[in-house]
């Protein structure tokens, strides 16, 4: 089978016709298979849904029970036939229960890996590469300039800032799914054993992180604390909430960011940003060639992101390569900002 005839896009996302479903339409559909619970990705509404249980219990925190009319639950390594195809659910590195998605059918396999990270993180499995003819790769930082570094390093900036002003509190705008939890993590790898307070968007979803065995010591919700107890502290809560009227329950806040976009330094100043973080859940450029790389998938659809210059760096080395033009994906934090909307004031 042609992988043009496995996969294709559609105006509801990529669409599986011998199988009879679509990964992370952006529409309602009958079946839908989803690779992580960002909003941009997992939309409720579907007829069925398959995931990991992680990814779906994040779709039930945030839209409600009834998300959907069906749910299945699949685990990584675990196959599953569905009409003529079969497919397995891999790890992705992303966030909690994210998963790249290797559909197959009569000797082709496409591997859709929905958002990505080659980078150690404690909070979620590790990427995991998978052979295959087609690989389908995000281009969030598909551009030669994104090289992340080391999150660690950010996260010793940050914890020296918060020595050199300890009259100041610290407020980190950071993704509410997967993105707060890590640098949680990060901070309590890098010996910071104080509390770490959070803006209430953050809790529902950093407990459940809490209740699938990630460790991220004691945590505090910011609201009712007052003022003058907040100073040397730092708090975790959604980018936008940190440019909001909130932030006057803080002592003279320093505002940082963790971002792989703080790589542009104008971005930051755009923000008012004082400490920008770069820390990302992305592949950075490196990640995303290395990756390309070890699939050793002879075809690349890139989609979601920079994707010229990552399809020009494929033909460079001899693949063939061409953008999918999807429409509806992009960063988490404009796709995640009315989900968390209603908490803004918490």
């Amino acid at each position: 089978m042609r992988p043009q005839e496995l996969l294709m896009p559609v105006a509801a996302g990529l669409c599986c016709k011998p199988g009879g479903f679509h990964i992370d339409p952006v529409r309602p559909v009958e079946r839908a298979v989803i690779t992580h619970g960002h909003s941009d990705h997992a939309r409720s509404g579907h007829g069925a849904v398959l995931a990991t249980q992680e990814t779906l219990d994040m779709m039930r925190l945030r839209y409600g029970s009834h998300f959907a009319g069906s749910t299945q639950a699949i685990g990584y390594g675990e196959e599953l036939r569905l009409g003529e195809v079969t497919v397995k659910f891999h790890p992705a590195g992303h966030v909690l229960g994210s998963a790249q998605i290797a559909v197959s059918c009569d000797g082709t396999r496409i591997v859709a890996s929905g958002d990505y990270k080659d980078a150690a993180d404690p909070t979620c499995a590790p990427f995991e590469v998978v052979p295959c003819d087609v690989f389908i790769t995000e281009a969030t930082f598909g551009l030669p300039v994104f090289r992340h570094g080391h999150a660690a390093d950010e996260i010793r900036k940050l914890l020296a800032s918060v020595a050199l002003f300890p009259e100041r509190a610290h407020l980190v705008g950071a993704y509410s799914l997967g993105k707060a939890q890590r640098v949680i993590a990060l901070l309590r790898a890098a010996g910071y054993d104080a509390p770490i307070y959070l803006h209430g968007a953050m809790e529902k979803i950093t407990r459940y992180y809490q209740s699938r065995g990630v460790a991220l010591g004691e945590l505090r919700m910011a609201k009712g604390v007052k003022k003058t107890d907040l100073a040397g502290t730092i708090t975790l809560a959604p980018p936008q909430a940190t440019s909001d009227i909130w932030t006057r329950r803080f002592p003279d806040p320093v505002t940082a960011f963790a971002s792989g976009w703080m790589r542009v330094r104008a971005r930051a100043r755009q923000r008012g940003v004082e400490l920008p973080l770069v820390i990302s859940d992305h592949a950075d450029w490196d990640g995303l060639t290395a990756t390309i790389e070890a699939t050793g998938a002879g075809e690349i659809w890139v989609t979601h992101g920079q994707e010229d210059a990552l399809v020009h760096w494929c033909k460079t080395r001899g693949l063939a390569a061409r953008p999918l033009d999807l429409v509806g994906y992009g960063d988490e934090e404009e796709a995640d900002a009315g989900v968390i909307g209603e908490d803004a004031e918490a």
